[in-house]
């Protein structure tokens, strides 16, 4: 099927491409704040590909066009790029070429220019870009020029929805306070001060929170530090005179969001830190030159410091996730409880108990939002690593089989997220193989002792073994990091098969979601939020384990027991056991009797 719409934007923008002599142009996913989630404004490359998910980069010639994007979303991509000419390349699959190999092949002319746009693409992946087309025989990059601005018609506005504060109650700690520490962290590395891009680190920075991106709580802005002010960038719209009042409080002053070039052009430090994945490549050479003469200022490239801050979560923020693990809980006890005598009786669907889970969430106290949209994927849907139901694809659920659910709430005092995989009905010998090996997977993981500064990549492969003795595997990865009230991923730390080098401490929140997906069958994960905390200090020094947070039982119906270890099952039974201790006193009868049978020892 022809996609109308797609061929016609391609048209439109290798029109504009001929007038700019531009032989290709990449879209990215991100925004000038190099989010993985963006405001509407800048999904440029969902715009041009119709391609949805979260994670791609389009790049278009004047014959050609082709996205890459990574195994979450395959299955999904194929779909969505079907009758738009873009062909699909599949990350870290044997085979693929990278965008440089690509476009090398496509672009035989030696003066060929490729077009990206400087303020969306961040320092590092340009200067990449840079170096690996001139390998490609001698490409150049052209970065001040968006065509979207063009061709982009009813292209939306920069959000304008006002700020509010998160209290001092759930953050735990003052503005002015963050803000010394962040100057701290600047002096051990000889910095003046810093341009801060990512939108959650500001939100967190300055105990403020926004609507600006779906399911994140953050709002679009920039702040510059330096030894003696703190600048906001900022719509002023946004601002109401509360919040205003509270800024001058906190020594921040307020300018113009459009205005951040000239704050870094006017910056009187002698030195600054920009970091090269986090600020986007126009902003970093405002700095580094202008009018073709260097600035007397030194760029300290280095990676910011504010997310190794804002990833260890102070005593009133892992309160705040236990209190918002707690009524996640008793929602998803209600909903479990309900759904499936709803399936048995009929008429549902995945849309249809996704509104059912986020109705139950929503009467919870201090409920804002989901943190993500949810993926409720039934039987082969569940395959479909990031599947998101849409009224096309929206099917009945029937009271057998595999529903795949990966969910989480938004909530004033914490961001909570959680898969569970449950069987509807009866299920296949080798669904229930399937299950207990990501099972085991996951509970070998929230065994995991570890020394303090261990890497995620050190300890991805206790999730995994149990399945690679068994010939399978996941490609995405194994954990992320949850905000406080703010991004469901959060970094910097990750537990995932690539090297992934930012150390774990204790008072850092990390999931744990192992996953195996039988293309056109089902898909398994199981997810939990955890807590990492100490465990013991030896000669060797001191040592991590990990605390889940998540309470929700699993669904023991499809488990093999044999197949677990005793460790394994003791595991399971005690996680149970502290589930219903903590969940009862906060149920209802029915609902307390359900809890009780589903968390009842293997």
């Amino acid at each position: 099927m022809i996609n109308d719409t797609i061929l016609s934007r391609l048209a439109d923008l290798r029109e504009v491409m001929r007038r700019e002599k531009l032989d290709a142009f990449i879209f990215p996913s991100t925004d000038p704040h190099h989010s993985e989630y963006t405001p509407d404004r800048w999904k440029g490359r969902e715009w041009i590909s119709g391609f949805n998910g979260s994670a791609g980069t389009a790049v278009v010639t004047m014959d050609a066009a082709a996205l890459w994007t990574d195994s979450r979303y395959f299955l999904a991509a194929e779909d969505q790029l079907t009758g738009t000419s873009f062909q699909l390349m599949k990350l870290k699959v044997k085979g693929t070429p990278t965008i440089a190999e690509w476009l090398g092949a496509q672009l035989k002319d030696k003066n060929a220019q490729v077009g990206v746009d400087g303020m969306c693409n961040n320092v590092a992946s340009v200067e990449s870009l840079i170096h690996d087309l001139r390998r490609e025989g001698g490409i150049t990059v052209r970065t001040n020029f968006d065509p979207l601005n063009e061709i982009w018609k009813d292209r939306p506005a920069i959000p304008a929805d006002k700020v509010k504060i998160q209290p001092i109650e759930y953050a735990g700690e003052s503005t002015s306070s963050k803000i010394d520490r962040v100057r701290a962290e600047l002096a051990k590395l000889h910095a003046d001060g810093m341009l801060v891009s990512a939108l959650d680190d500001i939100a967190w920075l300055l105990n403020l929170r926004g609507t600006d991106v779906h399911c994140n709580p953050v709002f679009v802005a920039y702040v510059l530090i330096s030894t003696s002010d703190v600048t906001l960038y900022i719509n002023n719209a946004k601002l109401t005179p509360y919040v205003e009042a509270y800024l001058s409080q906190q020594h921040v002053r307020v300018a113009p969001y459009e205005k951040v070039g000239e704050g870094l052009q006017k910056y009187f430090e002698y030195n600054i830190l920009l970091d090269p994945v986090e600020t986007s490549y126009t902003l970093y050479n405002i700095i580094a030159s202008h009018d073709g003469k260097a600035y007397a200022k030194e760029i300290v490239r280095h990676t910011s410091p504010v997310p190794a801050m804002k990833a260890i979560k102070n005593e009133t923020e892992i309160a705040g996730f236990r209190s918002a693990m707690l009524k996640d809980g008793i929602a998803l006890v209600k909903f479990l409880r309900w759904l499936k005598p709803a399936v048995e009786a009929g008429g549902q669907t995945e849309i249809s108990i996704d509104k059912e889970l986020t109705r139950l969430r929503a009467e919870q106290p201090l409920f804002r939002d989901i943190s993500f949209d949810t993926i409720a994927g039934y039987n082969a849907h569940g395959a479909i690593v990031h599947y998101e139901a849409t009224p096309e694809t929206d099917i009945p659920l029937e009271p057998h089989g595999f529903l795949l659910l990966d969910s989480g709430a938004q909530y004033v005092d914490g961001t909570t997220d959680i898969t569970r995989t449950i069987a509807l009905g009866p299920v296949t010998d080798e669904m229930k193989r399937i299950y207990t090996l990501v099972l085991k997977g996951h509970i070998q993981l929230e065994l995991a002792k570890f020394p303090d500064g261990a890497t995620g990549t050190q300890i991805d492969a206790l999730a995994r073994e149990a399945m690679w003795r068994e010939g399978l595997n996941f490609l995405h990865g194994t954990g992320h990091g949850v905000g406080s009230y703010l991004n469901v991923h959060e970094g910097p730390h990750q537990i995932r098969m690539e090297y992934m080098p930012a150390p774990m401490h204790a008072g850092m929140t990390v999931t744990d979601e192992p996953g195996l997906y039988l293309a056109g069958q089902f898909g398994v994960r199981h997810e939990n939020t955890l807590l990492i905390k100490p465990y013991m200090h030896t000669v060797f020094g001191d040592f991590l384990q990990m605390e889940p947070l998540t309470l929700c039982p699993f669904d023991t119906e499809p488990i093999i027991k044999e197949l677990l270890l005793p460790e394994e099952i003791e595991w399971l039974n005690n996680y149970h056991k502290h589930v219903y201790e903590v969940l009862a006193p906060h149920l209802e009868e029915e609902d307390k009797k359900w809890l009780e049978q589903a968390t009842t020892a293997i």
